[in-house]
């Protein structure tokens, strides 16, 4: 049983502003000063990475040309999660 996650720039785009909206709680949880540097990097992983991974990047790609050629869509999808991650924060600095 494999498990397949087809990235689109809609789960990028919800990806990064999950992460983007999640962050600020995470870094006032564990960051800055006397902060859990082990929780800080837990956190970072699960709040950022995993979903990047899953959501921006895919899983099953097992049929993927691994030739080194421009992955355009996947750069679509990065910049789908980072306009999303850009704007979530840009809404939180506003309130």
């Amino acid at each position: 049983m494999s498990l397949n996650i087809n990235a689109t720039p809609i789960t990028a785009a919800l990806a990064g502003a999950f992460s983007a909206a999640v962050w600020p709680l995470l870094w006032s949880r564990f960051g800055g000063e006397g902060g859990d540097s082990a929780g800080l990097v837990i956190a970072t992983l699960l709040a950022i990475a995993l979903p990047a991974h899953l959501f921006v990047v895919g899983l099953g790609r097992a049929g993927h040309d691994a030739s080194r050629t421009l992955d355009t869509a996947l750069l679509r999808r990065i910049g789908a999660w980072l306009a999303a991650a850009a704007l979530v924060a840009a809404v939180q600095s506003l309130t």
